[in-house]
């Protein structure tokens, strides 16, 4: 297993649609193994493939004890919503900004041996399902944000050295990442 390096804001995988899995080998195993512990590593709630530059549709998750992965996810959501919470993203670093979700999700798609999974979720776990679920669309949670907390990300992203921020996460995280992470990084010459 390796930690992988995630991308940031402005990375081009991040705003396309990620293709639907077709291939269920090892290498597949290899995707979920590194997502989870690229994840476990930086304490995210989940991590969704195109944030580690792998564009299939691909997602782990751990939230409250929860944990898992879903391949090719469908999502059916509630009418109703829940209250707005602040969510920040792994590509998107130093941001937080509240987003209004789904109440209640049931998230379908496989595992990494194409058994069926399906999830019922409410709260912070459907959060999770619907953000990254997000990723696999190309969207950012930023994009889901209006009026005055739309204006302000937007500001703060055209504002952010993100050459700067991902030079400083490749610092701090160095110990436990070592040579993956920081080849590549956005914004850095090649």
């Amino acid at each position: 297993m390796a930690i992988l390096s995630i991308r940031i804001i402005g990375d081009p995988v991040l705003r396309t649609v990620a293709d639907p899995v077709t291939d269920f080998g090892p290498e597949l195993a290899k995707l979920v193994a590194d997502m989870t512990e690229t994840m476990e590593d930086v304490e995210g709630a989940g991590l969704a493939a195109p944030q580690i530059g792998v564009s299939q549709r691909v997602f782990t998750y751990r939230i409250g004890g929860v944990e898992g992965h879903i391949i090719n996810p469908v999502l059916e959501n509630s009418d109703d919503f829940q209250p707005d919470e602040v969510e920040g993203c792994l590509s998107i670093p130093g941001l937080g900004f509240p987003v209004r979700r789904f109440r209640t999700t049931r998230a379908t798609g496989v595992d990494l041996n194409g058994n069926p999974v399906s999830v019922e979720a409410e709260g912070m776990l459907a959060r999770c399902f619907q953000h990254e679920t997000d990723h696999l669309d190309g969207i950012l949670y930023t994009d889901r944000l209006e009026g005055d907390d739309r204006k302000a990300a937007l500001r703060a992203i055209r504002n952010a050295n993100y050459h700067a921020i991902t030079e400083k996460t490749t610092s701090q995280r160095a110990a436990s990442v070592g040579s993956s992470f920081g080849g590549g990084s956005f914004g850095a010459p090649e």
